[in-house]
């Protein structure tokens, strides 16, 4: 049995999980996902708790079932209480600035990079004195908020020389030693 799979997933107060021909929905305080379902793969919902059971024992009804109890399990979480990812960015006048839903980045480049984000990403920028410029993510979606902060770093990956690039928040850079004088 899958440890993962067979865990039980309790539901918060303020959220409701519901399924209908295969897609599942959960509705809470953040927002609302779904999720399709492969076919096969069950809820079974008692007392604010959820199972998911899988139909036999093949190898691939084994791989799905922790697959759809970790997604069911992210879906519950974000409409709760949310995701949050934080960049750190790296370098001598690196800078972001955020209007809505428009992130602008000058990553070193002869250009700004503009980027127009999702309407479920809302974002935030902090910029202090002798600080590295923070960019904040957040979102109920944490599919969505990884895709767009794995973007965002992708724009300018972190170097092993310097270290200069965008990176998460407490991320550790492998450094490499230059050339020897």
């Amino acid at each position: 049995m899958s440890r993962i799979g067979k865990s039980i997933i309790t539901i918060p107060a303020g959220v409701t999980v519901t399924e209908s021909n295969g897609v599942v929905t959960v509705k809470g305080p953040k927002g609302e996902l779904t999720q399709t379902l492969t076919e096969g793969i069950t809820l079974e919902q008692k007392d604010g708790e959820l199972t998911v059971n899988r139909p036999s024992e093949s190898k691939q009804h084994k791989a799905l079932h922790g697959l759809y109890r970790a997604l069911i399990n992210n879906m519950i979480v974000g409409t709760s209480e949310g995701f949050e990812k934080k960049l750190e960015l790296v370098g001598v006048g690196y800078r972001a600035t955020h209007s809505g839903q428009k992130l602008e980045l000058a990553l070193g480049f002869s250009h700004s990079i503009v980027m127009e984000l999702p309407n479920e990403v809302k974002v935030d920028t902090l910029t202090e004195k002798g600080k590295n410029p923070i960019v904040t993510l957040t979102s109920h979606d944490k599919q969505l908020i990884g895709m767009v902060a794995a973007k965002i770093r992708s724009f300018r990956k972190p170097e092993p020389y310097k270290g200069k690039g965008v990176r998460f928040v407490g991320e550790i850079v492998r450094r490499k030693a230059g050339k020897s004088a």
